[in-house]
């Protein structure tokens, strides 16, 4: 067998998510029925992030194993012609079995962009439109609730098998004039299903709203109950921008 390491970005508004399903589209789906397209071979995939649907990537990483044995390049340019517009393999390179990206990963980062103005019609796909007056100040306080090792449970969604503890090394508020967009920066090894986006929304809200206090968000985070209200931020705000493996 042959193992490949890829570098992929994606525009996932169309997609239900990364994981393959049945009788829905998926990115490694599509990916997979492109490759059997082009090479007449069923190879397996893995990825280093499920994202979720509508999730967007720009630098997901996956391996695939296959019986197929090819020049990277001549891989990359045929399949890559066969992909729809909204994913693009920027990377292959060979590697071994003992590549698994669900293993040895160090850090991911994910952005998480909101508009304060209405954004441009080629903007809007990659960003949430938060329509209330925001305090930035008081978001930047509240996201620091966020750093470091909790129980995430009330901020994640689902029955999780493991642990709901958590770490975020570091969250950061940053501002992109080109495109008039804020971009909140999640660092950290693992994250919850759902987790990012509660946060993200539960933060804005707190922010949004003076009678609710920066301390509500702590006082959540203590009570580790799924069924709390605090809103959801929407999936296409949503972006994994790296991963970083231990060497």
């Amino acid at each position: 067998m042959n193992f490949y390491k890829l570098i992929i970005a994606y525009d996932g508004t169309d997609y239900q998510g990364w994981q393959k399903q049945k009788d829905v589209k998926t990115i490694s789906g599509e990916l997979l029925k492109t490759f059997k397209k082009v090479f007449n071979q069923n190879p397996t995939i893995i990825g280093a992030s499920r994202t979720d649907a509508g999730v967007h990537a720009l630098n997901q990483i996956a391996r695939i194993k296959t019986k197929l044995k090819i020049e990277t390049s001549k891989m990359l340019l045929a399949w890559n012609n066969k992909l729809p517009g909204d994913i693009t393999i920027r990377t292959i390179e060979n590697c071994n079995e003992n590549f698994y990206p669900l293993k040895n990963v160090k850090q991911k980062t994910y952005f998480y962009h909101f508009f304060l103005e209405r954004p441009l019609p080629f903007n809007q796909r990659y960003g949430h439109f938060h329509h209330w007056p925001i305090d930035l100040k008081k978001l930047e306080k509240s996201l620091k609730i966020f750093i470091g090792k909790h129980d995430f449970r009330s901020y994640s969604t689902g029955y999780e098998m493991e642990s709901t503890i958590r770490t975020i090394d570091d969250i950061k508020l940053i501002y992109i004039p080109e495109i008039n967009v804020y971009r909140i920066e999640v660092k950290g090894k693992s994250f919850l299903h759902h987790m990012i986006r509660r946060i993200v929304g539960a933060s804005l809200e707190v922010a949004s709203r003076k009678q609710l206090k920066i301390e509500y968000l702590q006082q959540v985070l203590d009570e580790k109950d799924q069924e709390q209200t605090l809103p959801s931020a929407p999936a296409k705000g949503l972006m994994l921008s790296e991963i970083i493996f231990e060497h």
